[in-house]
């Protein structure tokens, strides 16, 4: 028997209890104002217990219910201040913690999948799980041959789990909506839906993993653990230590977090020109802070290295590697080149050939955006975050009402939300980048390239 609530009539009664939870609330705290407690006090309280509640369900059920809280959690920095601080602990927690399947039901999963006598394949196994997601949770252990391992153990049922949770809170998204200003949360979890399939596909995220673990082999700036053994519903890899992203989001040094900023930022572009595949699960849970390459040498924390965790979610890109349109666009836009910008996205299906929009209005809508890109270093702060939610959000704005009119093609929808992401990241980290280095070194498009030089001075193209 699953230890995970299965049916969908029990997970959505679990899932029901949000809305109503949130109505309920309102209403005591309607209560606490009428008898003499000051409106801020309340409200204060009133956030608090509905944090607390949304971790209580969301970690309880796992499945996608946790995968949606884990996918929120990164964009707490848009809220605004007074609401964000007690959502931010209660999301959080949702990015590495989740209440564990019981031993048993660990044991049987791994007698199933690695056979009766699993228990010889490991010279040393830890019962109590090192970490748990949304779909699964790690033990630790000593493979056989006396290498360090993750061993990740799918939950049972964690399929039918997922489907029926995102289904769930899609009809929720309204509700939800709020947490989050100018984001369109019902896309964010149809999106994650249509994942599903792919996560739960042990075989898939070790393929994308060893393809990453090869390719950033004795990296000096990004480090991924490389799998030793996988199973239908069991994946063995490397252990890493280090210290988690959340660690250094809630009391990293200035060092620290600008260099993890700087990695996460490399990263991002690196990943897919290096190995065709974008890592799309950007949360803090998934990335550590590892001492630098030669233990030998104590460097400074300048010279720590990121440790990469979980590819259950990647983009296969189909060119290879990120689109040339998004480089491009991108540079035209810092030059100036409106018209030139919103032909490129016309083309590329993100105006409509229905629509008619001002080039300069399009200019004028990105630039706030891509401000990151278009000095030498730049400080993300969840100020500044706020600040385009804000932008966009607002109903009375030029910029909102322009950005309902544009469109997201389904190619781009999974890069646009792992970008957000990432940058939701940086904005927790309060990290000074050098984003153009990273755009420059590593997104195509981005560096115009350079015309052919006529062969001679009277500027005749050379013979054939």
């Amino acid at each position: 028997m699953s230890d995970l609530p299965r049916k969908a009539v029990t997970r959505t009664a679990k899932l029901a209890t949000l809305p109503l939870g949130f109505a309920g609330r309102a209403t005591w705290g309607l209560g606490k104002r009428i008898g003499g407690r000051s409106a801020e006090i309340v409200s204060r309280e009133l956030q608090q217990r509905t944090a607390e509640q949304l971790f209580k369900v969301l970690g309880e059920l796992k499945g996608g219910a946790m995968k949606f809280g884990q996918a929120l959690s990164v964009f707490e920095s848009a809220l605004p201040e007074e609401v964000a601080g007690p959502y931010r602990a209660a999301l959080t927690k949702l990015q590495e913690a989740a209440p564990p399947m019981p031993t048993r039901t660990v044991h049987a999963v791994l007698a199933e999948r690695l056979g009766e006598e699993w228990r010889e394949l490991f010279s040393e196994f830890e019962d109590k799980p090192a970490a748990a997601a949304s779909i699964g949770q790690v033990h630790r252990g000593v493979w056989h041959d006396g290498r360090e391992v993750a061993v990740k153990v799918q939950y049972p049922g964690a399929g039918e789990a997922l489907l029926s949770d995102l289904t769930q809170l899609s009809r929720f998204a309204r509700l939800l909506g709020p947490l989050i200003p100018g984001m369109d949360i019902k896309p964010l979890i149809t999106e994650l839906r249509d994942r599903v399939s792919e996560e739960l596909d042990y075989g898939l995220e070790a393929e994308a993993q060893r393809a990453h673990a090869v390719e950033f082999a004795d990296d000096p700036d990004v480090m991924v653990p490389d799998v030793v053994h996988q199973g239908e519903q069991v994946l063995v890899t490397e252990w890493m230590d280090g210290m988690p992203l959340a660690e250094v989001i809630s009391g990293g040094t200035p060092e620290q977090r600008d260099r993890a900023g700087q990695l996460l930022a490399r990263f991002l572009f690196s990943g897919p020109a290096r190995t065709g595949l974008l890592h799309a699960d950007p949360h803090p849970g998934n990335f550590r802070l590892l001492p630098p390459l030669d233990e030998g040498e104590n460097g400074p924390e300048g010279e720590f290295r990121l440790g990469v965790l979980d590819f259950g979610t990647v983009d296969r890109l189909p060119g290879g590697g990120l689109p040339d349109t998004i480089g491009e666009a991108l540079r035209m836009t810092l030059e100036g080149n409106a018209e030139a910008v919103y032909d490129r996205l016309r083309g590329e299906g993100f105006v409509k050939d229905s629509i008619d929009l001002d080039p300069d209005a399009v200019q004028d809508y990105l630039l706030p955006i891509i401000e990151p890109a278009a000095v030498e270093e730049f400080t993300f702060t969840r100020g500044w975050m706020r600040d385009q939610a804000a932008r966009i959000a607002d109903p009375r704005s030029p910029a909102h009402q322009l950005g309902r009119q544009l469109n997201l093609p389904p190619a781009y929808l999974l890069i646009h939300r792992v970008t957000l992401s990432t940058i939701g990241v940086l904005c927790q980290l309060s990290a000074t980048v050098r984003l153009r280095d990273e755009l420059e070194a590593w997104l195509p498009g981005f560096l115009e390239e350079p015309a052919d030089e006529p062969d001679d001075e009277t500027g005749a193209e050379p013979d054939a």
